[in-house]
């Protein structure tokens, strides 16, 4: 490590110190101190973006149209922007936090790990995907990707969770690993994941096929194939996997599929698609939501993306493009064994996945993806969000 490093290294703690150590849970205790615990007070906090997300929004207006709650919003970009503008924003956020009844989060977040929650608060984990796939948390404590474990105790990222929602009971153990919830087990609850109850709305679905074929413009009858990686390497330098042939598969498949492509939000520099493939393939990242497109592809191109799991619900074809998987594998790791969770075909050549295609009808093996859906989504079937809810109110 360069000397340049570790001075980045040991400033970066001195700031997450004074910050997560202390102003942070000062604040708290200060604004805690002078008010109660207001009752009917919902906190959406989002770590991330700065707008309501598709973890939260059936939750966010279900309970808004109630009447019952009194629903607010932080937003604090953690990750995302520099470290004075997520201060900033943490310290706006902890009176709106103070008197909360219920708090949301749906992602590691080492501001509200911080916070010494007051008795009558409860925070409610809606992770951001379904099943267990690749490790987090505490489960890659000294993986290259993760923290390592000394220093997950020292500045911890997943604390303060009451509850934990999760797609199934089969996944319970892989999150009380990664939440450091292995004495708490009762506490993390099946009952499937809000964002899925989309999944089973034929408005919602109609739309979706509206939207693509405006922002597209795909011909009618053309089938769609959408490639949806997840990104490498760190968060704040996220890269996008680019070993793809897109004028291979327009030359094999052009005149009956239409390709999507939906890189991952943390990615800020996207392999272009050539200029001679643009009849037949669309980056539609900017575009269209995820959920919107997995409702509307007949078949799904991914690696190590949890989107795996939403997708089975429409039990279609997947095919997993995993070129680099012993250096993710190092890098990362999985809860399972990856050659034998994935519900599909695993490839390291476009030429592969074309060959696949071509002779999909005969191929594709559907008991595979309901076997998979049963084991890892069981709990989301179309009223996830009305449990959670339900949850609250009792």
């Amino acid at each position: 490590m360069s000397l340049k490093s570790v001075l980045r290294h040991y400033a970066g703690n001195v700031w997450r110190e004074m910050t997560l150590h202390h102003q942070y849970p000062n604040a708290y205790r200060r604004f805690a101190a002078q008010t109660d615990v207001k009752r009917n007070k919902i906190v959406f906090l989002e770590v991330r973006e700065d707008h309501v997300t598709d973890s939260f929004a059936l939750l966010y207006e279900q309970l808004r149209k109630s009447g019952k709650w009194d629903v607010h919003t932080v937003f604090i970009q953690e990750g995302m922007k520099g470290r004075r503008q997520v201060r900033d924003n943490c310290l706006k956020a902890i009176p709106v936090l103070a008197d909360a009844r219920y708090i949301f989060i749906d992602d590691s977040c080492y501001f509200f790990s911080s916070l010494p929650l007051r008795p009558g608060t409860e925070a409610i984990q809606v992770w951001h995907a379904c099943g267990a796939f690749k490790k987090f948390g505490y489960s890659v404590a000294d993986k290259k990707f993760g923290s390592n474990a000394r220093e997950l105790e020292r500045f911890p990222v997943h604390k303060n969770f009451t509850y934990v929602t999760v797609s199934s009971p089969e996944v319970v153990w892989a999150y009380a690993q990664a939440f450091h919830m292995e004495k708490r087990k009762k506490d993390i609850l099946p009952t499937g994941i809000s964002r899925t109850d989309v999944f089973y709305s034929p408005v919602r679905i109609r739309a979706a096929h509206e939207l693509v074929s405006t922002i597209s413009g795909i011909s009618r009858g053309k089938k769609i194939i959408l490639y949806a990686p997840t990104f490498r390497g760190k968060v704040a330098s996220a890269a996008a996997p680019d070993q793809l042939d897109i004028r291979a598969m327009k030359k094999a498949l052009g005149p009956e599929y239409f390709l999507l492509i939906k890189q991952h939000p943390f990615v800020k520099h996207r392999p272009p698609v050539p200029s001679d493939c643009t009849d037949f393939a669309m980056d539609v990242t900017d575009q269209m939501r995820i959920d919107d497109l997995l409702m509307v592809s007949d078949i799904v191109i991914s690696d190590y993306s949890s989107l795996i799991f939403e997708y089975s619900i429409f039990e279609r074809p997947m095919i997993f493009f995993a070129y680099d998987l012993k250096d993710y594998n190092d890098w990362r790791g999985f809860y399972y064994a990856y050659d034998q969770m994935t519900p599909g075909p695993i490839f390291v050549k476009t030429e592969q996945i074309i060959d696949y295609i071509q002779h999909i009808e005969e191929r594709f093996d559907r008991v595979q993806v309901h076997n998979f859906r049963e084991k890892f989504m069981s709990a989301c079937d179309g009223h996830a969000t009305e449990k959670i809810i339900k949850l609250l109110e009792e």
